[in-house]
């Protein structure tokens, strides 16, 4: 489910939005889980199907946080054709944004992402770790550590009821388990 070119995409995105040309790794992190967050409140599915992670500075994407520390290497076409390597706690864009790059988002995806840059663009990165401490109730301060933000919990912060927050996180477990079948094949 996790689509390292569609999560490099969104990053380009907002790496892309003037006047940015590089962005700390933290307030990307954060636009990026509040897309996820956002399109799981309008879609009820997130974009880049990451696994998500309170860790005490809020919520991350699990595997992008690995690629944008360099903690795993990225595949072709992925993270780091887009995406420069961490440098000084900053990422920036490895060429100018041509908006055809962004091929593997939907027009409605790049709409979420216009929202989430709309809101929270002017915020530095301590603003927007703030805001997702106080503002996203699945995020559990892990006291140093890290644990797993469940889907349901993320959909119930969102407005979902309990049975509907069940039955989607069912059904993204289902494609994960799917996408780990086919990726062992």
């Amino acid at each position: 489910m996790f689509n390292e070119r569609k999560a490099a995409q969104m990053a380009a995105f907002f790496l892309g939005q003037p006047p940015e040309r590089k962005m700390p790794h933290l307030k990307l992190m954060k636009l990026l889980y509040l897309s996820d967050r956002e399109a799981v409140r309008v879609f009820g599915w997130p974009i880049s199907g990451d696994r998500l992670v309170s860790m005490p500075h809020g919520p991350v994407l699990s595997q992008t946080l690995n690629l944008m520390d360099g903690d795993v290497e990225s595949q072709p076409g992925g993270w780091e054709e887009l995406i420069s390597d961490k440098e000084n706690h900053e990422l920036s864009l490895r060429q100018p944004l041509d908006a055809a790059a962004l091929d593997e988002l939907a027009p409605a995806e790049i709409e979420v992402l216009k929202a989430v840059w709309d809101k929270f663009g002017a915020m530095d990165k301590w603003e927007i770790r703030d805001w997702t401490h106080h503002h996203c109730a699945e995020w559990k301060d892990p006291k140093g550590s890290s644990f797993p933000i469940q889907y349901d919990a993320l959909a119930r912060a969102v407005g979902f009821d309990d049975a509907s927050a069940k039955e989607l996180a069912a059904q993204i477990q289902a494609e994960q388990e799917i996408d780990h079948l086919f990726a062992t094949l």
